[in-house]
């Protein structure tokens, strides 16, 4: 049976939805229209961030005030995307039909999204794929705005190196002229090293991962906060992305309040990123893309269709960078 409309049409797609939390399907919808100021893609692929398997799942429930308390208000999933413009609004400047584009946007796990043009949406360089785009807005983003304040010659460290957020922040930070050490399991200590970390830890063989750190960027949260002050130089600070998956109730955020209570309260150099989706940031993240200067490195392209499988294999927090998903 096919879901009721998700916004005005102009036919029908398939897209991946969820009426209850924990059940994705591929699903006959509504195609989107382009509005007097947005853009309609065609997708040509969606990668598959951390969050929206939280989303998925609805948890932690702390979550579920502003999602649905026992059903998800919105039944679209997915946010990064890449793909072609197929048509335009009246008042749309800046953009045109054929053009190829990538960016963030609720619902990308489907055939068409519609954009607003004043949205985090940028040209896709030339030089790169679809796929490789598609990988990139949430996890580069994350890793760029990290990283702002890392100059040459800095120490930094980069827990949880070889996932979506680290492989980009590992490629930033070398090419900003970081000393970098990556963190990782023992089947990515090659493609950290290759990414441009100078020193790789296996974290299942070592549980000492060095002092004097300028910047520890830290994208998995599991070890004792006291520890990671530990490993900073007098002038170093650690940002954390995430926090551990555990307790369904409040999961990473009560990591994440102990570390803003910290910093708050006994001025630690400590803080928690909050990433905030940009078309400047994003902007940035493409020109990195077309120089060369950072790639993304992608574990696994699958259908639309097994988006459900996909979103199961990023909730086990061991994906190799991206996963992406083709229409």
């Amino acid at each position: 049976m096919s879901c009721p409309a998700l916004g005005a049409t102009l036919g029908g797609m398939k897209a991946i939805v969820y009426e209850r939390y924990g059940q994705a399907r591929l699903a006959d919808v509504d195609r989107p229209a382009a509005g007097d100021s947005s853009l309609l893609v065609r997708v040509r692929a969606a990668s598959v961030n951390p969050l929206d398997w939280h989303y998925l799942t609805g948890t932690p429930y702390f979550m579920r005030p502003s999602t649905g308390l026992r059903r998800p208000r919105d039944r679209r999933l997915g946010v990064d995307y890449a793909g072609i413009v197929e048509a335009v609004g009246p008042d749309v400047t800046g953009f045109v039909p054929g053009d190829e584009v990538f960016g963030s946007r609720t619902g990308a796990f489907a055939e068409y999204v519609s954009v607003s043009s004043t949205g985090v949406v940028v040209p896709k360089p030339d030089a790169i794929s679809f796929e490789e785009a598609a990988a990139a807005p949430v996890a580069a983003v994350t890793a760029l705005q990290g990283l702002r304040s890392v100059r040459p010659g800095h120490r930094v460290l980069i827990i949880g190196a070889g996932g979506g957020v680290g492989t980009y922040a590992v490629q930033i930070a070398a090419a900003r002229g970081a000393i970098v050490t990556g963190v990782c399991s023992t089947g990515n200590v090659d493609l950290v090293r290759s990414l441009g970390a100078k020193q790789v830890i296996d974290y299942t063989v070592s549980s000492s991962f060095g002092t004097g750190f300028d910047l520890v960027l830290d994208n998995v949260g599991t070890l004792p906060f006291p520890d990671r002050l530990r490993m900073l130089g007098p002038s170093g600070r650690l940002i954390a992305v995430s926090g551990p998956k555990s307790g369904r109730v409040l999961g990473p955020l009560l990591s994440m309040m102990r570390i803003t209570a910290a910093a708050r309260i006994r001025q630690a150099p400590a803080e928690v990123l909050m990433t905030k989706m940009t078309a400047a940031d994003l902007g940035a993240v493409a020109d990195l893309l077309a120089a060369g200067t950072i790639t993304s490195v992608v574990d696994r392209r699958l259908p639309l269709a097994q988006a459900p499988e996909a979103l199961r294999y990023i909730g086990t927090g061991h994906a190799r960078g991206k996963v992406v998903l083709t229409p």
